[in-house]
């Protein structure tokens, strides 16, 4: 429990919201309500699906089926407070679950920023060494690499969460964001917090440019082998496997790096300038809400192996209800 200086206890945050303007809250709670139906569906049904289909019972699709959970999972630690928010007006949130929120949020966005540098390092498994790709992506290293990935992100979650929650709050008790994110809740300490932006300064550059150096070395090769690839029809099969993951990868950490390292670089190497709160919020939507909602269609509208077990699935749920009337 955090104190303020005349030491009374912080029980509450009041989350400032994406909007003040009544008129516009209705629409907003609308629209975001469908945003995240169309998210836990499209997740869980991905997930699903490659449950359903033994044919996709391969470490491409046992990863995406990670990431399928880890967005539903970290969209759902935040969507459905903003949506009670816009429908209630009620932008109270409690000490302990500003707490939690943040905690889930950090740990499962982590985790999906490493789960898609292990899907760029399979993709270069399968494309660079077909013929050693079963024996290389075995289901016991699958299973460890997906583990070491949600490790790291509990671990990095609880660094973040018990630094920001050691602080006193006295400059206020406002949070202008619609959730409980690292830089708006440090914002509001009166605390030193030099401490606390150089460990998110740290792990931020950390998950980005190790993920990334993964992500772009395993796609240098890629290409590298696309190239040397002497059939048309080989070279455009196999960048087919490796566009819907360029398209995630691409939303994803261009979203990551303006949201948290820019404002840091900008606090370190260009005091003066200023760096807007509304800003960070709509970049916010577009990572908590949208990104997780576009990832299902991303993987299945450019992907015959999921377009093609979608089919089947259809076909055999339409048969067995047709069978029972």
């Amino acid at each position: 429990m955090a104190y303020v200086e005349n030491n009374t206890k912080v029980n509450e945050f009041r989350l400032l919201g994406l909007t003040d303007t009544p008129e516009l809250q209705g629409p907003l709670f609308i629209m975001f309500t469908i945003i995240y139906l169309i998210t836990v569906i499209g997740n869980l049904g991905m997930i699903l699906l490659i449950l359903l289909d033994s044919c996709l019972h391969t470490p491409m699709y046992f990863f995406l089926s990670n990431l399928s959970l880890v967005d539903c999972v970290y969209s759902s630690a935040v969507t459905p407070r903003v949506m009670a928010g816009l429908l209630t007006g009620d932008e109270v949130i409690s000490y302990g679950g500003c707490a939690a929120q943040m905690f889930f949020f950090v740990a499962f966005a982590s985790v999906d920023c490493f789960l898609l540098a292990v899907m760029a390092y399979d993709r270069h498994a399968a494309v660079c060494k077909p013929l050693h790709y079963t024996t290389t992506m075995t289901t016991s290293v699958c299973v460890r690499m997906a583990v070491a990935c949600y490790v790291w992100g509990f671990v990095e979650s609880a660094i973040h969460t018990g630094f920001t929650f050691s602080l006193s709050f006295c400059h206020s008790h406002v949070v202008h964001h619609f959730f409980c994110d690292i830089p708006a809740v440090l914002a509001l300490s009166c605390s030193d917090i030099y401490t606390n932006e150089v460990v998110l300064f740290i792990l931020a550059a950390f998950n980005v440019f190790f993920a990334l150096t993964v992500i772009l070395t395993s796609y240098l090769f890629i290409f590298i082998a696309i190239l040397r690839m002497g059939s048309a029809e080989g070279q455009k099969k196999a960048f087919s496997t490796c566009a819907s993951h360029l398209t995630a990868v691409t939303m994803f950490y261009g979203t990551v790096i303006f949201m948290y390292l820019q404002p840091i670089i900008f606090m370190y190497f260009q005091p003066s300038s200023s760096h807007s709160m509304d800003t960070d919020k709509m970049a916010s939507v577009f990572y908590v809400m949208i990104i997780p909602m576009l990832n299902p269609m991303i993987y299945s509208l450019r992907n015959r192996e999921v377009k093609s077990a979608f089919q089947k699935v259809f076909k055999k749920a339409t048969s067995s209800l047709g069978k029972g009337f």
